[in-house]
């Protein structure tokens, strides 16, 4: 991939990192639906940012296919209608693999803004199969969701970008 001037060069991501990541934000998931929150609608799904992050960073390592499991997961833990959560993060990440070329030339901020129409696409079809398999409306409270996922993706960026990341200023002992 070309790279913008001044980014930084990155190390080859490593498979048990980013999977092991996945599995993070899932348990991360379902301590938030356990805690004191509840299943609050307006709580951010942190494994749709890690999912978001890492398939556009890593498209052929974490694709649709794993969406897919990773929703069915969630909706066995969450005892929802099976599949709903599966299609959102699917869709999530059909969306997220379809932008990612363009969404790494953006700064990190614009990066935000540029992710969080798939969050709030990702919500709707999570609700509107939810309204179609008889659930009631959470409220206007998941309006906020979306919101506090876009917020949570410099973090993310930060966060998961780390173990990537090159010195700064090679020396004898670092070969680039």
């Amino acid at each position: 991939m070309i790279m913008r001037p001044g980014q930084q060069l990155l190390l080859p991501a490593n498979p048990l990192f980013v999977w092991g990541s996945m599995l993070a934000g899932l348990l991360f998931d379902m301590f938030l639906n356990m805690g004191l929150s509840g299943r609050a609608a307006w709580v951010p799904d942190l494994l749709a940012v890690v999912l978001v992050f890492w398939s556009v960073h890593q498209p052929l390592r974490v694709g649709i296919g794993a969406a897919f499991f990773f929703g069915l997961l969630v909706d066995v833990h969450q005892g929802a209608l099976l599949g709903q959560n599966a299609m959102a993060y699917t869709v999530l990440s059909f969306f997220a693999i379809t932008v990612h070329r363009r969404l790494l030339w953006f700064p990190i901020a614009s990066q935000s803004l540029q992710v969080f129409p798939l969050f709030a696409a990702a919500h709707l079809v999570e609700l509107s199969l939810r309204m179609l398999g008889g659930g009631a409306f959470p409220g206007t409270s998941m309006l906020l969701a979306p919101l506090l996922e876009a917020v949570l993706w410099p973090m993310a960026n930060m966060l998961l970008l780390a173990p990537q990341r090159r010195a700064p200023d090679p020396d004898a002992n670092r070969p680039l």
